[in-house]
């Protein structure tokens, strides 16, 4: 079979860039011909799977003289805002994949295209290759994007609605996808997420010298609750030597990052800034860790939860629309202390007035979480990226 996949930023360096390079290893492996079309810098290596032809979108050059247009309002790269583009960026958006888009097309021919977020680029992919079996996944910052920017919506939500097949990471996350792009629900199928087993499994190093070790592991921002785990850790009211948080990650924004490392200087507790990690140093870190915290204000399903849990970590999160569910469903027993968010603005912004409270309610989870002591064992082996892969394939058959 062949499969060409499409995203419109660079598919190394985010929780859908990870689905994205998993999934096209997985279909790699069973032999399947690939390409690939993705927003990329020119001055950087893109390692991609091996057989898989790469057709770049080079930004910041040419045309596109700006930086790369990413789902999130802060990416962990220098980046471009949606809501920020003018007529003229779009049409060089436009212009400028279409043109490698219409190569990748002709070289492979291929029977299915595979576009990655409910947005602008797979919108124009659905238009202008009408004939072709076109599916698309959501990674839950499109939606985001659908709810807070006025870009193109309703030329967005025409072409979504005329995709084959979506695939959705959770039911709660269906359901938003029906309301957002008015798409029948026999069209949406939940897909879930898989998890690297090979990288991420309990592998036991954790030093039994009486500190308790929390691990944090995406952007280092506000919205990912960085600060408000920082600032959470002043209910503890443990010695401090006791606590110890590891943060892996890179900047979304700068300004913030610095304002995060200057409120981590005031943490009654050591703070440890370990920057942007390759996944088999993040594994290292998780498997010294005790405890996974992610309180983050909006989320699709957290990859790093999953591989927190298969380190043998307990985790404590923020309680986000449908992953509960889907985690009792697909990791049963799983020792995880959820959080009530925050009040909400405009989808992902904290009420700030609400977060004293938010992180009283984190400090809380966490000494329950330190009190708790050793983790129970949980069973994830139902979620791989080699499951999620056939599904994707055994659909197309179904609809060709």
């Amino acid at each position: 079979m062949r499969i060409l996949n499409v995203t419109a930023q660079k598919p190394n360096s985010t929780g859908s860039g990870i689905f994205l390079m998993e999934l096209m290893k997985e279909f790699a492996n069973k032999g399947h011909t690939q390409a690939l079309v993705a927003g990329v810098y020119p001055e950087e290596e893109t390692p991609v799977p091996d057989r898989v032809t790469f057709y770049p979108v080079y930004f910041e050059q040419g045309k596109l003289n700006f930086p790369i247009v990413g789902m999130s309002d802060e990416m962990p790269y220098p980046s471009t805002r949606y809501r920020d583009m003018t007529p003229k960026m779009e049409v060089a958006f436009k212009e400028s994949f279409l043109k490698q888009l219409d190569e990748a097309v002709r070289d492979l021919d291929p029977d299915l295209i595979l576009c990655h977020h409910l947005y602008l680029l797979t919108a124009i992919v659905r238009e202008h290759f009408p004939d072709r079996k076109v599916f698309g996944f959501c990674h839950n910052t499109d939606l985001r994007q659908m709810q807070k920017t006025d870009l193109e919506r309703e030329y967005i939500t025409g072409q979504i609605r005329r995709l084959d097949r979506i695939f959705a990471l959770h039911a709660e996350q269906k359901r938003t996808i029906q309301d957002i792009y008015d798409v029948p629900k026999e069209k949406i199928q939940v897909i879930g997420m898989g998890y690297n087993s090979h990288i991420f499994k309990n592998e036991s190093l954790r030093v039994n010298d009486g500190v308790t070790r929390i691990a944090f592991a995406g952007k280092i921002s506000v919205k990912k609750g960085v600060e408000s785990l920082i600032r959470s850790l002043n209910y503890l009211g443990y010695e401090k030597e006791r606590i110890e948080l590891l943060l892996a990650g890179g900047a979304g924004n700068e300004e913030e990052y610095e304002q995060i490392v200057e409120l981590a200087k005031k943490c009654p507790y050591k703070v440890t800034f370990l920057g942007k990690l390759p996944q088999k140093e993040l594994a290292k870190v998780y498997n010294s860790c005790d405890i996974f915290a992610l309180l983050s204000f909006s989320e699709g399903l957290p990859l790093t939860v999953i591989e927190a849990l298969a380190c043998g970590d307990r985790v404590v999160m923020t309680d986000l629309p449908g992953v509960k569910e889907w985690i009792d469903t697909y990791a049963p027993g799983a020792d995880i202390r959820y959080v009530t968010l925050p009040l909400m603005r405009n989808v992902d912004e904290a009420v700030p007035a609400t977060l004293p409270d938010f992180e009283r309610r984190i400090g809380q989870r966490i000494w329950e979480s330190v009190e708790a002591g050793k983790t129970k064992e949980v069973d994830v082996s139902r979620l791989s990226w080699t499951k999620i892969a056939g599904e994707v394939l055994k659909v197309l058959s179904l609809t060709s």
